[in-house]
């Protein structure tokens, strides 16, 4: 009995891939569907508007699930990935800041996202290299 070919031993499951975009699609929506708690957690340092950067996130996440969806563009959707939890990663430490006075239960929530971002950024990492 002989092993497929090189080629098709490369072929990843995309499952992950489209975990990732699934999340990323629902969050993007709601970028757009519920602005305000995403506007609340916006830097203040930042300029412009608060509206500007989360509707600019929602398009990036948004565009991100497109490439992962596609095997064609599923590594360029991993780096794009990458670079989205990256630069979303100053309004979760933002939120901490912002919430540090609130409820005990609400201040834990806020802690908690900032470590959640590493596992995704570990998942598109091995989407990337699986692609």
């Amino acid at each position: 009995m002989t092993s497929p070919p090189p080629e098709l031993q490369q072929i990843a499951n995309p499952a992950p891939a489209h975990r990732l975009a699934a999340m990323l699609l629902g969050v993007g929506t709601l970028h757009f569907v519920t602005p305000k708690p995403f506007d609340a957690i916006i830097p203040a340092e930042l300029p412009g508007s608060p509206r500007f950067y989360t509707y600019a996130s929602g398009v990036a996440e948004l565009s991100t699930a497109a490439l992962l969806l596609s095997r064609r563009t599923r590594k360029l959707g991993a780096v794009a990935a990458i670079a989205v939890f990256l630069g979303v990663y100053p309004a979760n430490i933002n939120m901490v800041r912002l919430w540090w006075k609130k409820p005990w239960p609400m201040r834990l929530a806020a802690i908690a996202r900032l470590p959640l971002q590493f596992p995704m950024i570990a998942q598109a990492i091995k989407v990337y290299r699986t692609s």
